[in-house]
């Protein structure tokens, strides 16, 4: 246990486990997307998500919208996920456009979360993007808790 640059109580992965990051993960059904415009000026969206049991972030939005240009030109991105009782995570991963079985497998648990979701699927542009988390930042503003996780603690 440390202090961060705040004086908060930090944290390491090991008082947090990967499973109640994903609990708390998949409680959230919300969360922030910033993006990197072609400009490279930031851009940010409330996108629907769901949490698959790999800690894989999936959302669907249209290809028409900023979000999706963005992405399909810098894949790296910021999430930020919940904000209720002062609780949050923040990620940074690298997000990618599945086709095949993967698509369908991310589909499911999309599905899962908003069943709506199956209609959309007719859309015109209608496409879905995955993020793989690379670091990942929980804090509990309560008590001041703070535990990050690295891309080696969240995929391996």
């Amino acid at each position: 246990m440390g202090l961060d640059i705040s004086g908060r109580r930090s944290i390491y992965s090991w008082y947090m486990k990967k499973a109640e990051l994903l609990d708390f993960l998949q409680k959230h059904r919300l969360g922030v997307l910033a993006t990197v415009s072609p400009n490279g000026d930031p851009e940010a969206a409330v996108v629907g998500i769901a949490v698959t049991d790999r800690l894989e972030v999936v959302f669907d939005t249209l290809d028409t919208t900023r979000k999706c240009h963005n992405l399909r030109k810098h894949a790296n991105i910021a999430l930020v996920i919940g904000w209720d009782d002062e609780m949050t995570v923040q990620l940074e991963g690298v997000a990618d456009e599945p086709a095949g079985p993967e698509l369908d497998r991310l589909k499911t648990t999309y599905f899962a979360v908003y069943p709506d979701g199956e209609s959309r699927q007719s859309w015109s542009g209608i496409t879905y993007f995955r993020v793989r988390p690379t670091w990942a930042r929980y804090s509990d503003f309560h008590d001041g808790t703070v535990v990050e996780f690295t891309d080696a603690q969240l995929n391996g």
